[in-house]
């Protein structure tokens, strides 16, 4: 059975997305705990980051960095990385736009406006 991020990747399930390539996709997540929180995710589903080949795992790591250097030059707030790993089945990395407000476990409520507006100041395209 697929996982919740195979469905997005595959527009099963809708998301603000930010950005796509070969191997990874990138989208904000619906609980943010920062205003930007986005998932970076490989396409290939795997449960844990170690268990990705060395290839998809660079690839997912590149994205990781590409994403956080634009989202610290758009935002001009610092990028924290998380990696949790037990809330989906789904190899995945959470990068957090951090500021003095930020609080670990906070989620936001946010509109689809809201959604939509950081989405369009995040989306990035491949080069």
């Amino acid at each position: 059975m697929s996982s919740v991020f195979t469905k997005i990747i595959n527009g099963e399930i809708p998301c603000y997305k930010i950005y796509e390539d070969e191997k990874t996709f990138a989208f904000l997540d619906i609980n943010p705990e920062s205003e930007g929180h986005t998932l970076v995710i490989p396409k290939l589903e795997v449960d844990k980051i170690y268990e990705l080949p060395d290839e998809d795992y660079v690839a997912l790591m590149k994205t990781v960095k590409k994403l956080s250097r634009h989202m610290e030059k758009v935002l001009g707030q610092r990028t924290l990385w998380k990696v949790v790993g037990t809330d989906v089945p789904h190899a995945h990395v959470h990068l957090l736009p951090y500021d003095e407000t930020w609080q670990y476990g906070r989620n936001l409520k946010l509109t689809p406006a809201e959604f939509e507006q950081i989405r369009e100041k995040l989306a990035l395209e491949v080069e």
